[in-house]
């Protein structure tokens, strides 16, 4: 089996936590090698050098000169990724880059021409629309249990105060870039409709961030023939109730990512019942209310609870080592984040925050 030498940017909590977790875990020992390291910060350079036995270096530049380097894992600060991520397709690397991509659509258009041009592998991690309960609600909504599906809720809440870097707007931070694109992908992706834009009505504001970028976002997505979908990223919940809410003819669903719930009934099963327009009566000919009882259908998903999102992270890689040495198409692509991006733009459009502070 072929053996991918990989360069990790940046050792933060994504570089490190995420993509080197995945990297020094025995799952991905036969597929990939950690052969060099950039970071600006003395210890964690240091670090690296004797967590992944590699070649360390202070500057992504000093990788620029190498041809032993099959994927660069771009894990910088977030407004840091477009142009970094373009020095290296034009350098001959194929790059992963983190989430938020970038800031607008037309940095991404750039990113994508410079990959094409250089014929060079150009993706963007989005692992959480590989995580298995996300693969899971696909599958059940596929299955046609639930009925038509009119309305998803997704919501990514919680309550906290946050006081670093992702606060900031001139880092591309706020709950919308660091979290959204998390749930928004999902969101997109079940939409489905990547060729057209949908409807978008979005309110964001600050509630208690110690930087100017949001910390409350409630985002409503419409396309036709399409169910709604009601997004939520607050950090201002202090009750959140669940991650995913589905709204169907014959059933739903609600839970989170390490398991939920659905219900559904079958029609053949239902009490029969036709359309009554006179009032409705009980006996002794008092009035009666509407209702029946449904021979409800219930099922139960639990994730493995030590690996939801170390399964999510391994999808995404083995999807990637399949492009890169086997040729396959990647389930994920930066025309489907495209659309991510535009739909952040718009967000961003109907509420504009004053910038009041600089990296």
């Amino acid at each position: 089996m072929k053996k991918l030498r990989v360069a990790i940017i940046g050792q933060g909590r994504s570089g490190r936590d995420i993509h080197g977790a995945f990297f020094k875990n025995e799952i991905s020992k036969d597929r990939f090698e950690v052969v060099a390291v950039v970071d600006a910060i003395d210890v964690r350079r240091n670090r690296a050098k004797e967590e992944y036995q590699c070649d360390v270096y202070a500057d992504y530049h000093d990788l620029l000169g190498r041809d032993d380097i099959d994927l660069v894992v771009n894990s910088t600060i977030s407004h840091m990724h477009k142009d970094i991520t373009i020095d290296l397709l034009n350098h001959g690397f194929n790059v992963v880059c983190e989430k938020p991509v970038c800031r607008t659509v037309s940095e991404l258009d750039e990113m994508i021409e410079t990959a094409k041009r250089n014929g060079k592998y150009f993706n963007v991690f989005q692992q959480s629309r590989l995580a298995p309960y996300f693969l899971k609600i696909k599958e059940i909504l596929a299955s046609g249990v639930l009925g038509e599906i009119f309305e998803i809720d997704i919501q990514f809440n919680g309550f906290a105060r946050r006081w670093d870097w992702q606060t900031l707007q001139c880092c591309n931070g706020g709950n919308l870039y660091n979290t959204g694109p998390h749930p928004l992908d999902q969101a997109l992706n079940l939409l489905n409709d990547y060729d057209h834009m949908p409807n978008v009505f979005c309110k964001m504001g600050r509630a208690h961030t110690f930087g100017d970028a949001e910390d409350y976002v409630k985002l409503i997505l419409t396309a036709p023939n399409k169910p709604l979908i009601d997004l939520s990223i607050s950090s201002c919940d202090a009750y959140p109730l669940f991650i995913y809410k589905i709204h169907g003819g014959r059933g739903g669903l609600m839970g989170g990512i390490q398991s939920f719930d659905w219900k559904y009934y079958k029609d053949e099963d239902a009490p029969e019942q036709k359309l009554i327009k006179t009032p409705l009566m009980k006996e002794e000919n008092l009035p009666a209310y509407c209702s029946e009882k449904l021979p409800w259908i219930k099922e139960h998903f639990e994730a493995d609870p030590s690996s939801p999102f170390t399964d999510a992270v391994n999808n995404y890689y083995t999807m990637t080592y399949d492009a890169l040495v086997n040729g396959k198409e990647p389930e994920i692509n930066p025309y489907q984040v495209r659309q991510q991006i535009a739909v952040i733009e718009e967000c961003h459009r109907q509420n504009p925050l004053s910038r009041e502070f600089e990296y």
